[in-house]
């Protein structure tokens, strides 16, 4: 994710062209992407309960954050690019590092990128089948336009690539927002029936390990801004 040139010095080096409101930008489009919309469901569906709902939500928040917070003290403890990769070959070696890296590009990464593509592909679509389902070859046709427009644009240009960030950035979370203040609105005005019996529900211990699963998902990305360390303009802040 950037050019790579040669600094005088015969070491290769990655302009530094990310800066501190571009890698805010990173991590909040990162997390608020298409979990945080599909995972609520997901949660409630596996507790049936509003309140151990609430209480896993909060718990998956804390432990993104002790995450987030050991990943941003090895990002400026190790100055490297490459996250995961760069770490455990510190750590570990280069055989370690290497097949988490093809764990990563075979396995993780693609199903990642599959799923946010196709849900942004279902939202796009469904608006034109109000009373169906859309069908799935003009929601999958969309996801792969998807991801070959952007992969394009990120081989192009860095610049061209945190700009379409902050826009879908700043996007997701206007949409927050409006989705936030129309549930709160629909509590002032007296729909509190799902909070008789808040702690009414499944609490089996298969169930709760689903429901964890799925609240993670919704924060997961906390990690990437580790990927582009050599590229952040300042990367203490």
């Amino acid at each position: 994710m950037g050019e790579e040139i040669p600094n005088g010095d015969t070491k290769v080096v990655l302009k530094r062209k990310i800066t501190l409101f571009n890698g805010v930008g990173i991590i909040i489009g990162t997390i608020i992407g298409s979990g945080i919309f599909i995972s609520p469901t997901g949660v409630f569906k596996y507790t049936e309960s509003v309140a151990a709902s609430l209480i896993i939500w909060l718990a998956c928040g804390l432990l993104s954050t002790l995450g987030a917070l050991c990943y941003a003290e090895l990002g400026t403890s190790i100055m490297r690019s490459g996250g995961d990769y760069a770490y455990i070959y510190t750590a570990f070696g280069p055989l370690p590092a290497f097949l988490r890296i093809w764990i990563a590009l075979l396995i993780i990464r693609p199903t990642t990128q599959a799923i946010v593509a196709l849900t942004f592909g279902h939202y796009v679509v469904k608006p034109f089948f109000p009373e169906c389902d859309p069908p799935q070859d003009a929601v999958k046709l969309l996801a792969a336009v998807c991801l070959c427009v952007l992969t394009a644009i990120n081989c192009i240009s860095v610049r061209w690539t945190m700009r379409i960030q902050d826009v879908f950035t700043s996007s997701k979370l206007l949409a927050l927002v409006i989705i936030i203040i129309a549930g709160l609105y629909y509590i002032c005005i007296g729909n509190t029936e799902n909070f008789q019996k808040p702690f009414e529900g499944k609490y089996d211990a298969g169930s709760i390990a689903l429901a964890f699963y799925s609240g993670l998902f919704a924060f997961g990305g906390w990690n990437y801004l580790n990927f582009v360390t050599e590229e952040l303009q300042d990367p203490y802040k």
